[in-house]
């Protein structure tokens, strides 16, 4: 199949996997690099990736060990194909443009619009053409400027941001649009993990993880709740096969059996390429979709009446009564709870929550890691606020080997929230920016991703600035959001790759291509490195090992560096191109900015770079009240009418965020296609729909407007009861924009609502 071929769909099921990873994972990976370019660039990308001098893979969060303990083959079956999709031999150029209209390219699939390589040159559609057209480095950014300028107020401009961009440039970004005037910095935690940096944020005055990968290694029983590493970050794999060789236990908890919860097949080990791997989770909950919240009630329930049986043997009163605030309160509010809402809500045995119960009293230290199946629930603030209740209970926060894991899914979406990127940043980083480049930041909040689409729909935004990412797929309501960016003045993106946003745009749009993670990056005082930060708030160095892509390209840093020169002028006075010469200088000031950066240059120099502290870890909270938060949530769940489906959208197997590699998801086996939608049998039974049935998708909402999902086929598939589940992003068109958790806006992409309507004439 060629990159300029679409597969064709032709559903072939086979029965899910038991395990995940193994020899086929590394075919796979070969198998697709192989294809994108030439076995020179995939040796040089592969032995360079994750590496202390290397490339740091795009494709996740997941930390690497430390320098001189990461194998030669420091990355998964996903990061393989993730980085040699970027290093791709295929390139778009201005021909390219030339022969294809915008709406012919509207009408490609995301899988095509991405295989057709990387972007070589800046374009321009112009209001009223059909085509975009070349247009210079110097036009396209005054163009831009000029667009910014005209503005009745600079909150009329959004600045999105995806995870991809590095510490660096996320930083000028926001030090650009805050001296512009904005803080209408949307970004990609908005639509996954906001409801975790809610969370924790309230309850334990930071809203990052609380863990290292030796925590990991070294816990005795580690929750893996609404996550599926096997396909999402499966590095996390070899972590818990860690765990387990150092005795720990796994608990799985998951709407979903999925292979990489079940075993793992290391490729690097011989154990994983002839023999049957490691088991990895002990016990497995099959738990109804948005029933978290009631498991973790259940278990802080069960561990209070143990400690009223056998008062000082089972929570340490210690670090209650030493750091915390709350207790009381929450514990008479978890007493209340009934077991026959627990059960529903669940549809879990009280049995198999005893036997977890059982667990936790024998493991003095224990760790929860969660991901969007909690993050994207209208309730996910209060169900990660219940997990931290159920871990401080214990004395789980702040000891080597326990802790609070939320498992950030993009390479540095975390690190572009530390560098600024946030529509709310606290009052102390902004009175650091006004110290060090003397503006007063505005202070009112900005935009975040859904309210920015708002406002992009009703007109109050009129220009968007992508830096990054694929916003059009990414986000909720896919019509709502297209209608949305189309009705904007201008819209430019700065990306390595062709994608949907690209042929959703504004009446005037720009492609301003930029270098990749592998690419080399040469300025006027040398070769330049960027910095991430992981989710476990590694900081650490990447380094492109790859001619670029084209010599049209800019960095990041030069873009948004040259754009800020040419909207701001000399004021404030901000030295953007001395930070584009030298990238140096720019983490000299995030030094002097940014709280644990002190030193950053010299640090970051260090192989392996350094972590952030952590508060928590040093007995610190910085709430208001200067202690950790117990809280009390209401008992809640999900509720459907009858005759309709829980339904959350994930990614298949081979998929990296909005993009597609092949039609196939084989530890679920289903392969050659791409609609379809996963349903428990006896939901299917009981519905009427038939196995193998072709049905359109009708999301329920309250606002009167359908949202219909046309023409997926029905695979019978052992789901939870009452729920369903299928690919993103083309079920996003089914969230809708107004359907989000509370506190922290986050799209409820793991409980939409929808209807399975049969179609008649599907033969």
């Amino acid at each position: 199949m060629s990159g300029n071929e679409d597969p064709s769909d032709d559903l072939k099921v086979t029965p899910p996997k038991t395990w995940a990873t193994g020899v086929p994972a590394v075919v796979h990976a070969l198998e697709y690099s192989l294809s994108q370019t030439s076995p020179r660039r995939t040796a040089l990308t592969l032995l360079n990736i994750n590496q202390a001098k290397g490339i740091d893979c795009p494709g996740c969060a997941w930390p690497e060990p430390a320098a001189g303990k990461r194998h030669m083959n420091e990355y998964c079956e996903n990061g393989a194909k993730h980085i040699n999709d970027e290093a791709t031999s295929r390139r778009v150029t201005p021909d390219f443009f030339r022969e294809h209209s915008i709406a012919e390219l509207d009408a490609k699939s995301d899988y095509w619009l991405n295989q057709q390589g990387r972007l070589t040159e800046p374009m321009v559609k112009r209001p009223g053409a059909t085509h975009y057209e070349p247009i210079g480095w110097d036009e396209a950014l005054g163009l831009l400027a000029d667009e910014l300028k005209a503005l009745d107020s600079p909150d009329e401009a959004l600045f999105y941001v995806s995870g991809r961009l590095n510490n660096e440039a996320a930083f000028l970004l926001q030090l650009f649009a805050r001296a512009y005037g904005t803080n209408n910095l949307p970004d990609c935690s908005n639509m996954c993990h906001e409801s975790s940096g809610s969370a924790m944020s309230e309850t334990l005055g930071t809203g990052k993880g609380t863990v290292s990968l030796d925590d990991i290694h070294n816990s005795d029983l580690i929750f893996v709740v609404g996550q599926n590493p096997g396909t999402n970050h499966p590095r996390m794999l070899s972590a818990l096969e860690e765990t387990k060789r150092n005795g720990g236990r796994i608990v799985a908890v998951n709407t979903l059996p999925e292979a990489g919860l079940n075993r793992f097949k290391h490729p690097q080990r011989p154990r994983g390429v002839v023999g049957r791997g490691t088991q990895i989770a002990d016990q497995f909950l099959h738990i109804r979709a948005g029933g978290d919240l009631a498991l973790f009630q259940a278990l802080n329930l069960l561990l209070l009446e143990a400690e009223d049986a056998a008062p000082g043997t089972v929570l340490d009163r210690s670090f209650v009564e030493r750091n915390t605030t709350g207790f009381a309160e929450f514990a008479e509010h978890a007493r209340e709870i009934s077991w026959e809402h627990i059960l529903e809500a669940t549809g879990l045995s009280r049995e198999e929550i005893e036997q977890v119960h059982e667990r936790v009293l024998k493991s003095e230290r224990i760790i929860v890691c969660w991901a969007m199946g909690l993050t994207q629930h209208k309730h996910g603030v209060p169900t990660i606020r219940e997990v931290i209740n159920f871990l401080m209970l214990r004395g789980n926060i702040g000891k080597p080997g326990a802790g609070a894991c939320p498992v950030r899914g993009h390479s540095n979406v975390q690190g572009d929230r530390t560098m600024g990127v946030w529509e709310r940043m606290p009052q102390k980083f902004l009175d650091a920016l006004e110290t060090e480049f003397g503006f007063t930041p505005p202070t009112r909040h900005g935009l975040d991703a859904v309210n920015g689409i708002r406002a992009m729909y009703e007109g109050r935004a009129k220009v968007f600035l992508g830096v990054a990412g694929n916003f059009v797929r990414a986000t909720p309501d896919s019509a709502i959001t297209e209608e949305a960016m189309r009705g904007c003045r201008l819209t430019a993106h700065i990306s390595t790759k062709l994608n949907r946003s690209h042929t959703v745009c504004g009446d005037t749009a720009l492609i301003l291509p930029t270098l990749g993670r592998s690419d080399r990056d040469f300025q006027a005082t040398g070769e330049q490195f960027i910095t991430v930060e992981d989710s476990m708030s590694e900081v650490h160095a990447s380094r492109g090992k790859l001619p670029p892509a084209s010599p049209h390209l800019l960095s990041e840093v030069a873009i948004i560096g040259r754009l800020a020169r040419r909207t701001l002028g000399d004021m404030p006075h901000i030295p953007w191109k001395e930070f584009e010469a030298d990238y140096g200088t720019i983490r000299d000031r995030i030094s002097r900015v940014v709280p644990g950066f002190e030193d950053f240059n010299a640090r970051v120099s260090v192989p392996g770079g350094f972590r952030l502290p952590n508060p928590p870890n040093e007995g610190v909270f910085p709430t208001p009240s200067g202690k950790a938060v117990f809280t009390r949530n209401d008992f809640t769940m999900p509720h459907v009418p009858e005759g309709h489906l829980l339904l959350q959208t994930l990614r298949s197997h081979d998929q990296w965020n909005t993009i597609w590699y092949a039609p196939n998801d084989r530890y679920r086996g289903i392969h050659n296609a791409r609609r379809i939608v996963m349903v428990n049998p006896a939901d299917l039974d009981a519905l009427g729909v038939a196995d193998r049935g072709t049905v359109d998708l009708v999301s329920v909402w309250h606002d009167g407007k359908e949202r219909r999902a046309e023409g997926f086929t029905v695979v019978a598939y052992p789901a939870s009861r009452g729920s369903a589940a299928a690919y993103y992003p083309e079920t996003n068109v089914l969230v809708p924009l107004d359907s989000v958790a509370d506190i922290s806006n986050c799209p409820t992409s793991k409980g939409v609502v929808v209807r399975l309507e049969p179609v008649a004439d599907a033969a």
